[in-house]
């Protein structure tokens, strides 16, 4: 029984010295910032906002095509100033996330038969990548379409795999420049996050999100 007792302090003495030593490097080395969210939310528009903004070029490509991005692109080294603050991170892009991926979708949209196949090969792989991503950051920004019910099974999907790890997490109701776009109904959907509304088109909001960023990497340091 003594054994057994030392035992479990010693497996919680290590577990909480891990945790130490994962804060510590995680204060020293640069935050890992993801974005996350389902198809077509906006995810990489807003990434090449901020990436226009202070690196002057763009992350990715953005299409009206359902998983355009297939694959994790990331930034070194973005730094954003506000009120005199500076904050770097590695900014992390990843695949839409989706329950279901049906090559028959894309061919609305023009694509031949054998181009999507390939493109829902390819967004299966992406977003098995972008889960595979979720044990390696620091903090996720979702990023969801305001214009859209939030209450869908990708979206509780994203927020329980991130709540199970316990990453900081900020919501951005993006389009809010659509008639649509009812930021409200992801409030009341997620009420234990902050949700800040933005449109990555036109930048409207885009100062409140650079603020919130600042609170959002104050929660891993």
């Amino acid at each position: 029984m003594k054994k057994n007792k030392n035992s479990m302090v010693m497996n919680k003495l290590k577990e909480f010295t891990k945790k130490l030593w994962m804060k510590f490097f995680k204060s020293q080395g640069q935050v890992k910032l993801g974005f996350y969210g389902p198809p077509n939310a906006g995810k990489t528009s807003l990434a090449n906002k901020i990436c226009q903004d202070w690196l002057g070029e763009d992350i990715g490509s953005v299409s009206k095509v359902p998983h355009e991005t297939r694959s994790v692109q990331f930034k070194e080294k973005v730094e954003i100033e506000k009120n005199g603050k500076k904050l770097e991170f590695k900014l992390i892009d990843t695949p839409g996330i989706a329950t279901k991926i049906d090559y028959e979708e894309f061919l609305a949209f023009g694509l031949s038969k054998k181009e999507a196949h390939s493109r829902a090969k390819e967004a299966t792989q992406g977003i098995i990548e972008s889960i595979k991503w979720l044990d390696d950051m620091d903090a996720v920004v979702i990023v969801l379409d305001s214009s859209e019910n939030p209450y869908s099974q990708v979206n509780i999907t994203i927020i329980g795999n991130l709540a199970a790890r316990n990453i900081p997490v900020l919501i951005v109701a993006n389009k809010v420049d659509l008639k649509k776009s009812d930021i409200k109904k992801i409030e009341a959907a997620f009420p234990e996050y902050k949700v800040v509304g933005i449109s990555a088109k036109s930048g409207e909001g885009i100062d409140n999100f650079y603020d919130e960023i600042f609170k959002l990497v104050k929660k891993v340091r």
